[in-house]
């Protein structure tokens, strides 16, 4: 029997940093001639990236019970399609945002009840849950404005980077409690720390876990 992948999850606000540690995360996989795969949500798959694009752009309001459905379907494609095989087959897979995005953005800042999240998730990923996740934690109002910074005429301000302060200030505040309720999974790191130091902590974190599986196949 083939051993299990190691699944890392990346979370956090908008403009917290987290393309930049998964970036560095996975050259430092292809260094190390480590298998892996790169997923992020919405997103990743055929169906997944048409949902991707209908969240982000979309004119038309969505309700927050739209939102939630919309991320379960793209999430229940990704689980069984890239997800569950990747991590039969022992690769590493580092999934940027997961199961934690739905409940803490439609759960706790769209007022969506608790337990209709959890069956939501529940169904949508089985049993497909991060073995860690990196909880990028930072000031929401300077998150944001670095989120706004990094757009260009070709990416523009999607949905969600239109939300008012406030919306933000409860997406950071329900990732802090997520945090504190599975310490065990969580791992919250200051965003507002270089970029550098961050790849360093993370990486460290992850050798001092999964110490054999992170070795390179010779051994170095």
């Amino acid at each position: 029997m083939r051993q299990r992948g190691i699944f890392i999850s990346f979370e956090g606000s908008e403009g917290c940093g987290k393309s930049t540690q998964i970036q560095s995360l996975t050259e430092t996989l292809k260094r190390r001639s480590l298998a892996f795969v790169l997923a992020r949500e919405p997103g990743s798959t055929a169906i997944g990236e048409k949902i991707r694009h209908l969240l982000k752009y979309t004119p038309v309001a969505l309700c927050p019970h739209t939102e939630l459905f919309l991320f379960a379907a793209s999430r229940a494609q990704l689980v069984r399609e890239i997800l569950q095989p990747a991590l039969l087959a022992g690769s590493f897979v580092i999934c940027d945002r997961f199961l934690d995005s739905t409940a803490v953005y439609q759960g706790i800042a769209r007022n969506l009840p608790f337990d209709l999240i959890q069956c939501v998730n529940r169904h949508a990923i089985e049993d497909c849950v991060p073995d860690i996740t990196f909880l990028l934690d930072m000031d929401a109002h300077l998150a944001l404005k670095r989120a706004i910074r990094r757009r260009t005429a070709q990416d523009p301000c999607d949905r969600m980077e239109e939300e008012p302060p406030d919306f933000y200030e409860k997406v950071r505040k329900g990732y802090l409690e997520r945090a504190e309720k599975e310490p065990e999974r969580f791992v919250i790191l200051d965003a507002e720390k270089t970029a550098d130091s961050l790849s360093q902590t993370i990486l460290k974190i992850l050798e001092a876990r999964w110490p054999f599986q992170l070795k390179t196949p010779y051994g170095d």
